[in-house]
């Protein structure tokens, strides 16, 4: 199609020769997916200019890929029941633990919401509550065009089905210990999870995800996942000494061990192999926790949940008002660039969203609004760009 649009140009792009192409892509504002944040689907098209917008609101593609998988069902809006747990729907399980999950997350998500806003001083978040078909919904909260943030989105669901064998291989890593599939082939779930990307307007300010989750699947199988990880266009060593200690310190006060784990892992999980560069500087990532009591864990993840402001929002006072150049933020745009390409390509929650019947509006989750792709860009060696490559390519210990 942009071949189709170019060829229809009445003016050369360069000097009648296409040479190079920068394209900025633009996504429509979407807020975070069912369980980890981010997927995709949207149409190009090609305006006269050497730039091209990107639109996330006219097309649906990424669905024809799971139709064989689920069947499509439009979500309702509605107002926010007190619950959406109900002991009818999905496998049976441990009611208890998801009626204190999903309340824990409502809280979180007010908080978190409330907290952001203050930061930005510019605009509000904006709400709306959905109902799935197939059982529970969700609500998500959104700020776009802040006086910090670009976009900013946090997420809740809650939700029941039945998922194909390939979607719950897209959910866990876990190999063994699955539940058989149904006569239908599939396999009754249930899931809650909040999950959160804030896209900052100064290239010296960091994006950040995060994400928190419980899963159940019939046969009383159930595990948590989730975590928090930055991704910066400029690598600040305090910065990071901040935000990785301040996970470290919730993970010490609940097992030593978790802090090199999880940190070790979501290097691994977060790299966008076709680059051999990770997607941003790290953070905590986990999945499959399920080797202690429920309850255990879900302290633990309460904590988290407590501790995402604590771990990005000072980094966000200290460099809202910094000031940046042209270059710093085109800089910034082709970061962003990368953190596309990881959520198309690799996310775990994007995938099984979309083959799980979940609503497009909350998979289509962490695209940035402009992102920038520029022909065979290589940051000249000994720049601040260049360091932010190394450490993408090279993880390092920052506490």
């Amino acid at each position: 199609r942009i071949v189709q649009l170019a060829n229809q140009r009445t003016e050369p792009l360069h000097s009648g020769w296409l040479t190079t192409m920068k394209i900025i892509a633009s996504f429509s504002l979407i807020v975070p997916a069912l369980l980890s944040g981010t997927a995709y689907g949207f149409g190009l098209g090609m305006p006269t200019s050497a730039a091209a917008s990107v639109s996330a609101s006219n097309t649906r593609l990424a669905m024809s890929a799971v139709t064989d998988d689920v069947e499509t069902k439009k979500e309702t809006e509605v107002e926010m029941p007190e619950s959406l747990v109900r002991d009818e729907d999905g496998p049976d399980g441990n009611y208890p633990m998801r009626r204190k999950m999903e309340q824990m997350l409502r809280e979180a998500q007010i908080s978190i919401t409330e907290s952001i806003e203050k930061i930005d001083g510019g605009t509000k978040f904006r709400e709306d509550a959905w109902l799935r078909p197939d059982g529970g919904g969700g609500r998500s909260r959104v700020l776009a065009d802040g006086k910090i943030w670009e976009k900013a989105g946090v997420n809740l669901s809650v939700v029941y089905g039945s998922m194909a064998p390939q979607a719950l291989a897209a959910a866990t890593e876990r190999s063994g210990n699955r539940p058989e599939p149904g006569p239908d082939g599939k396999v009754p779930f249930f899931a809650a999870g909040l999950s959160c990307v804030m896209h900052p307007r100064n290239p010296k300010c960091p994006t950040m995800h995060f994400n928190y989750r419980y899963f159940e699947t019939d046969g009383g199988i159930w595990w948590f996942g989730g975590g928090q990880d930055i991704t910066p266009a400029y690598v600040d060593e305090d910065d990071m000494k901040h935000f990785h200690g301040s996970l470290k310190e919730v993970c010490d006060k609940h097992d030593p061990e978790y802090y090199p784990k999880f940190k070790k892992w979501a290097d691994e999980y977060f790299k966008i192999q076709h680059r051999g560069e990770t997607r941003g500087l790290g953070g905590i990532f986990f999945d499959d926790l399920d080797d202690r009591d429920p309850d255990e864990i879900f302290g633990f993840v309460k904590d988290l949940s407590n501790n995402v402001v604590n771990a990005y929002g000072p980094i966000i006072e200290k460099h809202k008002d910094d000031e940046f150049t042209q270059k710093e933020k085109e800089w910034q745009l082709m970061r962003r660039g990368r953190y596309v390409e990881f959520n198309l390509v690799y996310d775990r929650g994007t995938i099984f969203g979309l083959k799980t019947g979940g609503r497009i509006e909350s998979i289509l989750m962490s695209l940035p609004e402009t992102a920038r792709w520029e022909y065979d860009m290589h940051p000249e060696p000994g720049t601040p760009e260049a360091d932010l490559i190394d450490a993408t390519k090279n993880p390092r210990e920052w506490v």
